[in-house]
């Protein structure tokens, strides 16, 4: 059973902006192609930990929502590609100060961060 998207009424707006992005994968989804269009393969690359089942259903969430554009090229083999949306660039600029406190934060607790170039 697919979850449907809320639309509304709520409380402010910061409920109605985690609605979009509610869920483990999707603001890093929306900061992987931040980066440019990645086909499937490099989005799972590039967030390790990440199951096939989860990115699709986020990728089709997000789809839905207008932040991802996914574009699918009719050749053999088939190529689909993803690419952030004007709307889906805006949500990752308005994400950009919480990124700053979370790397903040990262470096207030001595916590371990994981080296993504590393992983490509």
């Amino acid at each position: 059973m697919t979850a449907t998207p809320r639309t509304g009424p709520y409380i402010c707006g910061i409920d109605a902006a985690m609605d979009v992005i509610s869920g483990k994968w999707k603001a890093l989804i929306l900061w992987e192609l931040d980066n440019g269009t990645r086909r499937f393969g490099e989005l799972r690359r590039g967030l390790p930990g990440v199951s096939e089942k989860m990115l699709v259903q986020h990728l089709r969430e997000m789809e839905e929502d207008g932040l991802v554009h996914r574009e699918v090229y009719r050749e053999v083999p088939p190529r689909v590609e993803y690419s952030l949306t004007e709307y889906g660039r805006s949500l990752n600029e308005a994400l950009g100060p919480l990124g700053d406190w979370g790397r903040e934060r990262i470096a207030r607790i001595g916590a371990d961060r994981i080296d993504t170039d590393a992983l490509r």
